[in-house]
């Protein structure tokens, strides 16, 4: 019954078992050689934020789909299209996070910081997930870096949240920015704002493009967000959603912008700045870049009062922000800025010959007891091949060890920057190294 397999299935039996593995499309490792870059960003969220008064919060990759359901929007393209769900074998609808506030706000109230007073905060950073096209600086994983604060209403908060994201920018050494605010006010103006924008866009349908012309119904700010050129000259002619603001938003907004001029922050009004997430109310924020072309928003933010209900909690203000961290790795290499790779003084100890690889294991082990970063090969190499190797690595100094050495009790120890080296005691290794 099982003959043979036939000649070309074998040819693809064999070419699936020896070809190489790679990543899903959209995906990227990071690789040793550019890790120092992102540690940097990290390093940098590190001491801007909790110098601010956040506190790091590490959230799961893996929730419940009908949190982003409730927070984000059922009839937003994220929930609709980009959202990576699946049921589980328990029968659960699992997703992989697409963003991380709705993670914090659910982190906040399942393990009761809305009952501790005061307005908590949290910074986190790392991956998020979202099916849609890869390109430059969003992969279908992609990594953000971002604050929540989370208790209240003030507009001191949303004030003190910019100041907090402009810190993190310079503190990145990015020039090439600028802040553009808006406020989407209340609920109520939002509905308001959304039926004249849609009155207006309705006689304007046949300019529209299709995505656009499927969103007055479904969501109808979404359109503002839109780059095709066509449906950008007709929002041009839109009106305005300051026009739909109440009193209470207006004055709101007004404080926001008065606290930040206090503080010298440069901004421009972009009114039509609405975000496309369903839980934003009132200021919104975004930072470009100017050399990232059509994408080009590095941070996206703003207020949030009616999610932490909306999850079952309280009502209770918020505001928060995240940086897409691939955004602000090409911001940087556009502006030429350095991000020096901090090393560590590395000993490479080489063994020649079987008796003293054995020798070497233990001296190694000594090296680092006292702090020393140090490395061997565990297979037999040449001479040139162990100097090679510890040039690569960029040791600053390589311990040699052979039959000689170990009989005489010495080794030899070779400075890898000035290519000298000298024959000490081995109990001498210690200072020679500067232990």
């Amino acid at each position: 019954m099982y003959g043979k397999p036939h000649p070309p299935v074998v040819g693809f039996l064999f070419l699936w078992t020896t070809m190489r593995q790679t990543t899903l499309k959209g995906v990227e490792d990071i690789l040793p050689a550019d890790i120092h870059r992102w540690q940097f960003l990290e390093q940098q969220a590190d001491e801007v934020f909790s110098r601010c008064g956040y506190q790091q919060i590490r959230i799961p990759i893996i929730e419940p789909a009908q949190l982003f359901v409730r927070s984000i929007g059922e009839q937003t393209d994220i929930v609709e299209k980009e959202m990576y769900s699946f049921t589980d074998r328990g029968e659960r609808q699992i997703c992989l996070r697409p963003e991380a506030t709705a993670s914090v706000v659910r982190a906040y109230l399942q393990h009761q910081f809305d009952g501790q007073g005061g307005c908590a905060q949290f910074y986190y950073y790392g991956p998020m997930f979202r099916g849609e096209r890869p390109q430059a600086g969003r992969q279908r994983q992609f990594h953000q870096v971002g604050v929540e604060a989370i208790g209240s209403y003030s507009p001191l908060l949303d004030a003190d949240v910019v100041m907090t994201a402009l810190r993190y920018i310079e503190c990145l050494g990015l020039r090439r920015y600028r802040l553009q605010l808006n406020s989407v006010g209340c609920p109520e103006d939002k509905t308001n704002y959304a039926q004249q924008l849609r009155d207006f866009l309705s006689g304007q349908r046949s300019g529209l493009c299709e995505s656009c012309v499927s969103r007055l119904e479904r969501n109808v700010l979404r359109v503002l967000d839109c780059k095709n050129s066509a449906c950008r000259q007709i929002i041009a002619s839109a009106p305005h959603i300051e026009h739909a603001h109440c009193a209470q938003c207006r004055e709101h907004f007004a404080a926001v912008q008065e606290m930040l001029r206090s503080q010298k922050a440069e901004f421009e009004i972009n009114p039509y700045l609405v975000r496309g997430l369903d839980y934003y109310t009132r200021t919104v924020f975004e930072i470009p870049h100017g050399q990232l072309g059509a994408q080009n928003a590095i941070c996206a933010g703003g207020r949030y009062d009616n999610l932490v209900a909306e999850l079952g909690g309280s009502p209770a203000g918020a505001v928060g922000f995240a940086f897409g961290m691939e955004r602000l790795l090409i911001a940087l290499e556009s502006e030429s800025t350095a991000i020096s790779e901090k090393t560590r003084p590395l000993v490479y100890v080489a063994g020649l010959g079987v008796v003293a690889m054995r020798a070497v294991f233990s001296i190694v082990q000594e090296i680092r007891a006292q702090g020393v970063a140090a490395v061997f090969s565990y297979e037999e190499r040449s001479l040139k091949s162990h100097l090679k190797r510890a040039d690569k690595l960029k040791a600053n100094h390589a311990v040699i060890i052979g039959e000689e050495e170990l009989a005489s009790g010495t080794i030899l120890v070779r400075d890898m920057r000035r290519s000298i080296q000298q024959s000490i005691p081995s109990s001498l290794l210690r200072s020679a190294l500067e232990i």
